[in-house]
């Protein structure tokens, strides 16, 4: 059976993401082979990822040999540093799928790169990425930025899992 998994800002190509947040890696290729190798480690060719956003600074021929290299049906939630290139372009570089909004998945859940607003007593949660190493307070946000998970795509199942917790709380 297949898996469901979301992460976001990988900034693949973009040296600078190292110094801004602390990455541990010595350039940006070193970060790009780490993190592919971090993917495949746990998503399968069959499993499906929403990647939401900030995914490379790359040119389209890079871009494309790094797709190729991940596992899964990937779909891409455009972020802020994907915006300024078509729909189009994200598809022919490999992606399954493309949003320039928000999706809802699941009827409960919002994947938006940036952080929506959430009023307290609305009954759903944002899986968002763009802040990074930040993370916003209550249950009602889940950062899947790489830096909050070693790099690693996160599962939805687990995802699932810590907001029914906190809810119990």
């Amino acid at each position: 059976m297949s898996e469901v998994y979301i992460t976001s800002d990988h900034h693949f190509g973009h040296g600078g993401i190292i110094d801004f947040e602390s990455r541990p890696f010595a350039d940006s290729l070193q970060m790009t082979e780490a993190m592919i190798e971090k993917w495949n480690s746990v998503v399968r060719p069959e499993d499906k990822v929403f990647h939401l956003g900030d995914f490379s600074f790359l040119n389209l021929e890079k871009t494309k040999a790094i797709v190729s290299r991940l596992n899964g049906n990937k779909t891409l939630v455009l972020g802020n540093h994907d915006r300024g290139r078509p729909r189009a372009w994200w598809l022919e570089a490999g992606f399954d799928e493309v949003s320039e909004y928000p999706l809802v998945y699941g009827g409960f859940f919002f994947l938006s790169h940036e952080p929506m607003y959430m009023n307290k007593h609305m009954p759903y949660v944002n899986i968002h990425g763009h802040i990074h190493g930040q993370k916003y307070e209550g249950t009602q946000y889940v950062n899947v930025s790489v830096e909050h998970w070693d790099y690693l795509p996160v599962a939805f199942e687990a995802i699932r899992a810590m907001v029914v917790q906190d809810e119990q709380q």
